[in-house]
């Protein structure tokens, strides 16, 4: 199926009001927000004095990452609490949010954060502790993975079954009661509320040791931010 992509850039100014950039910390900050900003967001690191500015998605933030070195803070220009809840998971930075549609600045709460962790460190210890596992294969582009799902299923010593999906409906799951935990090796978001581990967490705890990644997915790479 052939897909045309069609940019939606937003008109709406994202400069920072007086009131805003008054009640803003005086800090090194670092600039992210989504497509539809993306094109305006100068007018704001020029405010703060910054060139480090970059576009961020919701399974995709190694700008953050990036950047995350460089600054005590990031500032996120756009709407909700999705991205900027990833950002502060990835980088252990406060994160500001600047909503430039209803011109309010917000500073994301410590505690959604710790409970977005403690999410995250509870579907970690489920597969600890499975027997059966089923790892999720996305047929979308950019989200596939089906060589680190064979690995997975070679290296480990737990019972597990390959799922290959191409739209995935999470209600589905259900279905397979003899699942003890899900493995997710397509978009990582996909896995924020409910109890399923993502393949890269089970990298950084270093209970999978991948050979290479052959399919590079969309959120360890730059083409998820063009």
């Amino acid at each position: 199926m052939k897909i045309l992509s069609i940019p939606a850039r937003s008109k709406t100014n994202v400069k920072l009001t007086a009131a805003a950039l008054k009640k803003l910390p005086k800090q090194k900050y670092a600039i992210l927000t989504t497509a539809q900003h993306l094109h305006k967001i100068n007018d704001l690191a020029k405010q703060l004095n910054t060139k480090l500015v970059g576009q961020t998605l919701g399974c995709n933030v190694l700008n953050a990452i990036k950047f995350s070195k460089s600054v005590e803070a990031f500032l996120f220009v756009g709407s909700g609490m999705f991205h900027p809840i990833y950002i502060a998971y990835k980088t252990n930075k406060p994160v500001y949010i600047w909503n430039p549609f209803n011109k309010k600045l917000t500073k994301l709460n410590k505690e959604e954060v710790e409970r977005y962790k403690k999410r995250r460190k509870g579907a970690l210890l489920k597969f600890l502790h499975a027997k059966n596992i089923g790892i999720i294969v996305s047929l979308k582009p950019g989200q596939k993975n089906l060589t680190l799902a064979k690995e997975l299923k070679q290296q480990t010593k737990k019972q597990a079954y390959i799922f290959v999906t191409d739209t995935l409906d999470i209600h589905d799951l259900e279905n397979f009661t003899f699942i003890d935990c899900w493995v997710n090796t397509s978009c990582p978001r996909l896995a924020d509320d409910i109890s399923m581990v993502n393949i890269d967490e089970l990298v950084q705890a270093k209970v999978f040791k991948p050979k290479k990644f052959v399919e590079k997915p969309i959120w360890t790479d730059k083409r998820g931010l063009e």
